[in-house]
């Protein structure tokens, strides 16, 4: 798994998601949680997008 750090604009391009969706299902602890780079900028651990990726396609997958 990679340890990169993924900045917003990347995160939405991969998972699809907006901002406002992203951060909704933060609150919701359904979507991986931000670390902190500073005072004021964020970003996700690439290895935690990948598996909550891949959770999602297991659970399309499960439902069909």
């Amino acid at each position: 798994m990679a340890n990169a750090i993924l900045r917003l604009p990347i995160v939405k391009a991969r998972t699809g998601l907006s901002r406002s969706t992203i951060y909704l299902r933060i609150s919701e602890g359904t979507f991986p949680k931000p670390i902190s780079l500073g005072a004021r900028a964020v970003g996700w651990l690439e290895s935690e997008i990948e598996d909550w990726l891949a959770q999602q396609v297991k659970q399309s997958r499960e439902s069909d």
